[in-house]
């Protein structure tokens, strides 16, 4: 009797070893369904034309992915402290370092098609975001 037992325990043990030691594949279709609600991309066109984009608008689309964390040295949006002395300089001054690019950040953000009034626009959100009182230009 004890010789089928540990018969029966030697198989055991060697059909679990054989068992473990095979690579599972994991499902790819449970996969891909499992990781889609956090892995789609969803692209919203802007359909605004050029010079009618209000100061919001192009701080989402242009300026928000370096001011939000302050990349490359630029000031983080709202931090009074950083951009007290920019204010300070006026809104003229930050136009033109808008337009002509500033440190690290190119000449209009990097986005060539901004009108001279959607600089300023997006100049004066970011600002008073930070306690400025600029006025932006109206879109028109």
């Amino acid at each position: 009797m004890h010789r089928i037992a540990r018969l029966f325990l030697a198989v055991g043990a060697t059909t679990l070893a054989v068992a473990c030691s095979q690579e599972q594949k994991p499902d790819e279709n449970a996969t891909l369904a499992a990781i889609l609600p956090v892995a789609q991309v969803n692209l919203k066109f802007q359909t605004v034309e050029p010079g009618k984009r209000t100061g919001e608008q192009i701080y989402q689309a242009v300026c928000k992915s370096c001011h939000e964390v302050g990349a490359l040295g630029s000031p983080k949006t709202g931090d009074t402290a950083a951009w007290a002395p920019r204010i300070a300089k006026g809104f003229d001054a930050l136009i033109q370092s808008a337009t002509n690019g500033i440190g690290q950040m190119p000449p209009k953000g990097g986005a060539a098609d901004l009108t001279d009034a959607e600089i300023a626009r997006a100049v004066a959100y970011l600002a008073n975001q930070a306690g400025a009182n600029f006025t932006p230009p109206p879109v028109e």
